[in-house]
């Protein structure tokens, strides 16, 4: 029996030292993982082997131990971008992302850090979402792939980049005439007008500015505009004259006697 008050003071400081390392083994089941150094080499060739066995997370934790083991090695380097390349497979992308980072940050002028910025910009373009949920990966795609084909212009991850920048653009788009359509549907014909402006005025390059045209000349319309009306019809008569966009615009017009025209006035006719 512990009596002593000097002795009860020193007791209950040693159980409060003692508290942590306890309960770190009674989670453990008891018994602690013994650490034991092995080659960079032998750790890298294993979790290539788990790489190639499909494995990605078992990969990416032996290429992180490399790197544990031995940070001052050229096998830890190359394990941090193949770390980051497991987690991009096993679809941990937040993990990637960091990992790829983190490679950049030390690493600015590695051989493969065009790819590291290339693998970025791919896993937030794979979770890029339907147009009806927020598409902020979307633009983050769109950013990263900006930063290869700026960074690294020429090489064949700006090229790719290049193409998967299209579809986000084209992604972004999308959402904005889903918006458009629905105010249009509630017949708040200016905040649809708003988000058709927008389509043609940031994404001209991409499928959905013809429709954009014609849902500007449907709500000019619904408003009395009749001359930006006209105006955003011939303007999609101009560019697609084929389209069914331009042949129902062009009902729409002649329905209440008036014609696609060019109007001087129209913000329409200073973009195109």
């Amino acid at each position: 029996m512990i009596s002593s008050p000097r002795l009860r003071v020193r007791t209950l400081r040693l159980a409060a030292a003692l508290a942590p390392v306890l309960l770190l083994a009674a989670c453990g089941g008891g018994e602690m993982e013994e650490y034991v150094e092995r080659p960079p080499e032998e750790l890298y060739n294993q979790a290539h082997d788990a790489m190639q066995a499909g494995k990605y997370l078992e990969a990416a934790r032996l290429f992180d131990e490399v790197e544990r083991q031995h940070p001052y090695s050229s096998w830890a380097t190359r394990a941090q971008l193949m770390a980051a390349y497991a987690y991009y497979r096993e679809n941990r992308y937040d993990d990637a992302v960091i990992a790829l980072d983190r490679f950049i940050e030390l690493h600015p002028g590695h051989e493969d850090v065009a790819y590291a910025y290339y693998l970025k910009g791919l896993s937030y373009y794979e979770q890029i979402s339907d147009v009806q949920r927020d598409q902020k990966m979307t633009e983050l795609a769109l950013q990263a792939l900006s930063d290869v084909t700026r960074r690294f212009p020429g090489t064949d991850y700006a090229r790719d980049a290049t193409l998967k920048i299209s579809l986000a653009r084209d992604h972004l788009a999308g959402k904005e005439m889903a918006i458009g359509r629905y105010y249009a549907r509630q017949g708040q014909y200016l905040a649809a007008i708003n988000r058709f402006r927008r389509v043609v005025e940031l994404y001209q390059t991409t499928t959905h500015v013809p429709e954009a045209l014609h849902r500007l000349t449907e709500c000019y319309l619904a408003l009395g505009v009749t001359d930006e009306a006209q105006a955003a019809a011939a303007v999609l008569g101009y560019n697609f004259p084929g389209s069914e966009w331009y042949q129902d615009s062009y009902a729409l017009l002649t329905g209440v006697d008036l014609r696609p025209e060019n109007k001087e006035g129209s913000w329409l006719a200073r973009i195109f």
